[in-house]
C-alpha cells in the first residue's frame, strides 16, 4: 500500500498537469475517487482509483446563488449551516453538482425577520448581492400569512389602497385571499412588525408568515428545510 498522498499531486502525476490545474479541476468536482467526487485538493488518497471526468475544464468555479426554504425557527446561519448536498431538494437537482464549495463564503441578503418562514437567499455572487441590496426599496416581497379573526367590511380595499391608523399612515399593498385562512400580501421591503400590523388593522391576527417571492424569483414548490440552486435564467 502506498504512503497516503494529495490529490492535486496524485492527479498531476496522473495526467501531467500544473498544481494550479490540477485545483481547478478538482475544486471544480471534475475528479472522482473511486467512483465518487472529490472536490478538496489536500483530499487524501491511497491506491484507490482516481478518475478526471470527461469535458473536464480548469476554469474557476462558478460563483452560486443559493435559495433555502427555512423553517420558521431558523434564522440565517442555522439556516446556512443546513444547507448540505443532502438536503438539495430533489425535484430541483438535475443539472446540478453540489460541491462542498458551494457552500463557502455565502452572504445572507434580503434576510428574513426574525420568525418568518420561506425564501432565505444566499450568495457568492457579488453581482446578485450588489443588485439585491442596491435595489432593496423596489423589489416586491410577496407573503403567505396565516390569519385568524374576521376582517373588517371592506378591509382588503383598504390595504390595497394605503390607509392611516391609529395615527400610523399605512403603505397601499397587493392583497389577496389565497384561502379562507391565508392572505397574500405583495409589499416592498416591509419594515419589522410592517405585516402585522397590516393584520390588525383590518381586524385580523398574524398566526404565521412566509415569504414566496423576492423581485423576479420565486421559491417555487421547495420543501419546507429543502434548498436549491439560483437558475441563470432567473433574475431578481
Amino acid at each position: 500500500m502506498s504512503e497516503p498522498i494529495r490529490l492535486s499531486k496524485r492527479l498531476i502525476e496522473l495526467v501531467g498537469c500544473s498544481r494550479r490545474e490540477a485545483e481547478l479541476y478538482i475544486e471544480g468536482g471534475w475528479v472522482t475517487v473511486a467512483g465518487e467526487v472529490i472536490d478538496e485538493p489536500q483530499f487524501k488518497v491511497e491506491d484507490q482509483p482516481v478518475v478526471l471526468l470527461p469535458g473536464a475544464k480548469a476554469e474557476p468555479a462558478q460563483a452560486v446563488t443559493l435559495l433555502l426554504h427555512q423553517l420558521a425557527d431558523q434564522d440565517s446561519e442555522s439556516g446556512r449551516l443546513s444547507m448540505t448536498p443532502q438536503s438539495l431538494s430533489e425535484a430541483h437537482a438535475e443539472g446540478y453538482r453540489a460541491l462542498k464549495g458551494h457552500f463557502a463564503r455565502l452572504t445572507c441578503v434580503a434576510e428574513l425577520q426574525q420568525g418568518a418562514s420561506g425564501l432565505q437567499i444566499y450568495t457568492q455572487d457579488w453581482s446578485v448581492q450588489r443588485k439585491i441590496t442596491s435595489d432593496l426599496a423596489k423589489l416586491e416581497q410577496e407573503y403567505v400569512v396565516e390569519v385568524s379573526g374576521d376582517i373588517i367590511d371592506h378591509g382588503l380595499e383598504r390595504l390595497n389602497r394605503g390607509f392611516t391608523w391609529k395615527g400610523k399612515e399605512l403603505p397601499k399593498v397587493k392583497a389577496s385571499w389565497q384561502n379562507e385562512t391565508r392572505l397574500r400580501l405583495v409589499v416592498k421591503n416591509p419594515a419589522p412588525g410592517l405585516i402585522k400590523l397590516l393584520c390588525t388593522s383590518v381586524g385580523l391576527s398574524m398566526v404565521s408568515m412566509r415569504r414566496i417571492r423576492l423581485g423576479g424569483v420565486a421559491m417555487s414548490k421547495l420543501p419546507a428545510g429543502q434548498w436549491r440552486y439560483l437558475a441563470s435564467k432567473e433574475k431578481f
